[in-house]
Parts: C-alpha cells; sequence; structure tokens
C-alpha cells in the first residue's frame, strides 16, 4: 500500500460513525473551511521562511485537508478521489498543449496567456474575462489576479510611465477628497491608489501580497527594536520624538 492510499485510508477510518473519532466524524466541508485555510497560511509561511522542515509538515497538514473533504463528498457519493485526480490530470493535459501537443510558444508569459485563454473556452457559464477570481482571496491578491486576466486581453499599459502616472493620479485624486472631508469619497479614492500600486507590482514582477508582508515584517522588528530600549521603563510614557529617534536607530541597526 502506498502512503497516499494509507492517508485516504486514515481519514475513512476517523470518519466512521461507529469505530471512528467522534470530532472527525461530526465534521462538514463548511466547518473544515477556517482550519482548511489557517493550515495553507501556514503552508505559505513555511515558503517565506525558507524552513524546508516546516514546509514538509504544513504540506502534510495541507494535504490531510484535501482528503478529509474528497472524504466527506466520497459519504455524499458526490465524487470521489478517483474523480478529483482524473479531473486535474485532464486539466493538466489540456491546458499544456505545447508539451503534451503539438502547440509552439515563445516563453513562460506566452504560456500563461495561452492558459487564460484556454480558460475562457472551458469555462462557458463565465460572462466576463475577468470572473473566476475567488471573492475570498486576500484583496492584494485578488487585484492582482483581475488585472492579469484583463492584461490576457491586451488591456494593459506596455510599459511603466503611464502606470507611474496613473498613480500620481490616484493619489492627487486622495488628495482633494481628503481636503473635502468626504469619507465615501475619501475611501474610494484610497483604494483606487491601492489598486494601481499593485498594477505597478504587477509590472515589476513583484508579488504585492509578499512585499506588504515584507514590510510589515521589516516594520515588526524595528519596532521591537524599539520596545527593548524601554524595558526598564514603561513605553507608554515615551514622548513621540523619543519613539522616532529610537525608530531612527533601529533603521541604522
Amino acid at each position: 500500500m502506498n502512503k497516499f492510499q494509507e492517508l485516504v485510508d486514515i481519514i475513512a477510518a476517523l470518519r466512521d460513525p461507529e469505530t471512528g473519532c467522534p470530532w472527525d466524524a461530526k465534521q462538514s466541508s463548511e466547518s473544515l473551511v477556517s482550519n482548511f485555510i489557517e493550515e495553507l497560511y501556514e503552508v505559505v509561511e513555511a515558503i517565506e521562511e525558507k524552513d524546508d522542515k516546516a514546509l514538509c509538515e504544513e504540506l502534510g497538514d495541507l494535504l490531510l485537508h484535501v482528503v478529509f473533504q474528497v472524504q466527506i463528498a466520497h459519504e455524499k457519493k458526490a465524487f470521489g478521489m478517483e474523480d478529483v485526480l482524473k479531473a486535474i490530470i485532464d486539466k493538466l493535459v489540456r491546458r499544456h498543449p505545447h508539451v503534451f501537443g503539438d502547440l509552439n510558444v515563445e516563453n513562460a508569459d506566452a504560456v500563461k496567456l495561452n492558459w487564460e485563454h484556454i480558460k475562457r473556452v472551458e469555462k462557458t457559464d463565465r460572462e466576463s474575462v475577468l470572473d473566476g477570481v475567488p471573492k475570498s482571496m486576500p484583496a492584494l491578491i485578488q487585484a492582482h489576479r483581475t488585472q492579469e486576466k484583463a492584461a490576457s486581453v491586451g488591456f494593459d499599459w506596455p510599459d511603466l510611465p503611464p502606470v507611474l502616472a496613473k498613480i500620481d493620479e490616484e493619489r492627487e485624486e486622495l488628495y482633494e477628497a481628503l481636503n473635502s472631508n468626504d469619507a465615501d469619497a475619501i475611501k474610494e479614492e484610497l483604494g483606487d491608489l491601492l489598486f494601481s500600486i499593485v498594477n505597478l507590482s504587477r509590472k515589476l514582477g513583484i508579488d504585492a501580497e509578499a512585499a506588504l508582508k515584507e514590510a510589515t515584517r521589516k516594520f515588526y522588528r524595528r519596532f521591537r527594536y524599539v520596545e527593548e530600549q524601554y524595558s526598564k521603563t514603561d513605553i507608554h510614557e515615551a514622548s513621540l520624538e523619543e519613539l522616532d529617534s529610537h525608530w531612527e536607530s533601529a533603521k541604522n541597526q
């Protein structure tokens, strides 16, 4: 027996209503969603931290949830593991005609454009090129994928100058909204500015989500340095000038 089948059998045993685990047996597809998402983010964290040992463990946890969801579907007679595997194998072959067929492509960008084209042909129920981006995605990733889909039909600036000009334009509109004290306008213009910044990151080949995470981690490291300067005193009593002075020291570190 291979290890994958062993995992499938273990999950099936845990789900047995009479001899299995009471907690596992009572779970539903919906009740597992938050755990599923948590495991996915733990995989991402292990990748970002380049921790291969943690990645090995977290991928196992994520795979457990995939098998768990398939087992629940199997019990409902909706589909089984063979159906899931066949679907993804067929999709991979179908969407890689340059590997499994006779299509010629020049580079990775051409592969991506062809992938999007094949998806549009397959997904006949979608009304827009932009459909298919999960609404539950983090906002930065959702914006990035939406822009990619628009670019797949040529709706994209060819170079950086107009992208940078758009950021300047949105920034000016935000300033105008701030001066008007219109809360709804401020929220809208701030969103437009963020969307434009994501577009810049996409054009630069940078993952906006990853870039923001790194900036947040950098802020955390520097703020921790500031806190350490008050190990024997109360940081809450420090002035902004003092805190800023320590912040500048942290940057020099």
